[in-house]
Formats: structure tokens, C-alpha cells, sequence
């Protein structure tokens, strides 16, 4: 799949007025709530859960800084990463976020740092597990998207961390699309986003006659379904956002960011 088209493409800057993120009135969605807000509870399982929600939205992109910043090995790394979110699920480190002073990737950041700073001073040997032992990370992918999409001399650790904190965002979305579009009857609105808006074979210069042609559905056809589907990833990504942001603020700089759109 073709991330990058995702990025800068039709399929994310095509912001259709119905669609302005919150709605009529702009506002920051009600539903879906923050993780990060969730994560200083008292309740351990409700913290746990919200953990949960950070550990799949930010492993990737972490396991991925600590191969390039830190100079990790992949067994390294992978020991790194887990350990470095069991840590902060026993001290209870995310409930230390202050929104006003950074955005919270930024923050993420820095208490990985500090961690991997001390377990290279330590000069311990880290053991995978902990509360996040049944969290199913797959390193091997992680692992090749890291010698596929290697960092541009040019980019820094913080900027490579960013670029694919918003690849995962947008990999995970995309799974949400199909999954959801399964279950609700509409294979053909994913396979066609998936055709046109994803594909890496310069799909998106096909006609709409020609996918009707492909799909046998009338040009309109294909019109309406991509509109569909592109309304419906641009919601999940919404949702995934308010999940992973704590203020109004900073979920319009991560909406701004990720789908190129200001919320008034």
C-alpha cells in the first residue's frame, strides 16, 4: 500500500464539507475517550485498558526511534520497546502529562529516552513481559518497514519518529476501514478505495469509467463509493485521534497534521 499517496493524495486532502472534523459545529468528538485521560485512573483496569490503547497506537514508531537513535539492535530494540511501556505502566508515568507544556508524542519521547538512557547506563539485560506480556507485537514487520523505509540523511530521530507515527496511524486506520466495511456488507467501497486510493500502481489515474469497467458498476457508482469509503477512513482516523489526545488543542494539531485541515 501506498502510504505516502495517503499522505499527500486525493484520499485525505479531498475534505468533503460534510465531513469537517467535530462536525456542524467543530467541535472536539464526544465519544471515544482519551486514553491519555484514562490513563492517570486510579482504577488499574481502566488504566490498564487506556495502556493498552497507547502501547497499539505508538509500539511501532517507538520500537523504530530506538533502532535509529539509540543504535539498537533488533533483539535490543525489541526488549527496549516492551520494557519501556511495562515501566511506564507500573510507575504510572503517562499520569504525569501536562498538556501545556508539550504535545504528548513529544512527552512519549522524552520518558524514552530517559529510559533507554538508563538501561544502557545500567547496563542491564532487559526481560520482555510484564502487564504487557499478552500484547501481541510484530516485530518481524516492524523490523522489515524499518530497513524498507529507512530515515533520509536529512531527517532527524524526532522527525523520523513523527513521519511514522503517522504511517502506523494511517495502517491502522485503513485495517479499521476494511474490518468495518466487512462487517457491514460494503467489501466492494474498500475494495475500490483500496484500488484507487491506495494501490502504488498509479491507480489513481484510472478513469472512473474504467473502474466501473473493472468492478462492473456505472462511473456514479464508483463515485459514491469512494466518496463513501473516504468518508468513512477520515471518520476512523478522527476516532483513532481522539483516542490518543488529551486537549482540543492538540487533537486539532494532530487533525491538522494527519488530514491537512484546520478546525475553526
Amino acid at each position: 500500500m501506498n502510504f505516502l499517496h495517503l499522505l499527500y493524495g486525493k484520499a485525505v486532502l479531498n475534505i468533503d464539507p460534510d465531513t469537517d472534523i467535530g462536525g456542524a459545529q467543530h467541535r472536539f468528538p464526544e465519544t471515544n475517550e482519551s486514553a491519555i485521560v484514562r490513563a492517570r485512573s486510579t482504577d488499574r483496569i481502566v488504566r490498564q485498558r487506556a495502556f493498552e490503547t497507547i502501547v497499539a497506537s505508538y509500539w511501532k514508531p517507538v520500537y523504530k526511534y530506538v533502532r535509529l537513535k539509540w543504535q539498537a539492535g533488533n533483539e535490543d530494540a525489541k526488549d527496549l520497546t516492551q520494557g519501556f511501556f511495562a515501566n511506564a505502566f507500573e510507575k504510572n508515568h503517562f499520569a504525569n502529562y501536562d498538556a501545556s507544556k508539550a504535545s504528548f508524542q513529544t512527552f512519549l519521547r522524552t520518558c524514552l529516552d530517559g529510559f533507554v538512557a538508563n538501561e544502557r547506563k545500567a547496563g542491564a539485560r532487559l526481560k520482555r513481559g510484564g502487564d504487557f506480556e499478552h500484547f501481541q507485537f510484530d516485530f518481524v514487520a516492524a523490523e522489515d518497514e524499518f530497513a524498507s523505509h529507512a530515515a533520509a540523511v536529512n531527517v532527524n530521530p524526532e522527525e523520523y519518529f513523527h513521519r511514522e507515527w503517522v504511517r502506523w496511524m494511517f495502517t491502522l486506520a485503513v485495517e479499521a476501514l476494511r474490518r468495518r466495511c466487512e462487517d457491514t456488507g460494503k467489501e466492494i467501497q474498500f475494495q475500490l478505495f483500496e484500488r484507487y486510493d491506495l494501490a502504488d500502481d498509479g491507480a489513481e489515474d484510472l478513469a472512473y469509467a474504467a473502474l466501473g469497467q473493472e468492478f462492473g458498476l456505472a462511473p456514479a457508482t464508483v463515485n459514491n463509493y469512494l466518496a463513501a469509503a473516504r468518508r468513512d477512513f477520515r471518520r476512523i482516523v478522527i476516532e483513532k485521534l481522539r483516542e490518543i489526545t488529551a486537549t482540543e488543542e492538540e487533537f486539532r494539531n494532530e487533525a491538522r497534521a494527519l488530514l491537512g485541515v484546520e478546525v475553526k
